[in-house]
């Protein structure tokens, strides 16, 4: 699953939006959904990776 960034433009303002899959979450400052978007990346990469050792222990 991707964590993807989105501009929007509401009432003539830029928000931002970080998606994963159908959910989304709506940030009004870039650098919090930017930040937000990293840490979710992380963490699905760690998940991921823990799901993998998981599957190869005996």
């Amino acid at each position: 699953m991707d964590v993807r960034i989105e501009a929007l433009q509401r009432h003539g303002r830029t928000l931002w939006q970080v998606r994963m899959g159908p959910r989304g979450l709506t940030f009004h400052e870039e650098l919090a959904a930017r930040t937000f978007a990293a840490q979710l990346h992380q963490r699905l990469q760690w998940l991921r990776q823990l799901a993998e050792s998981d599957s190869h222990a005996p």
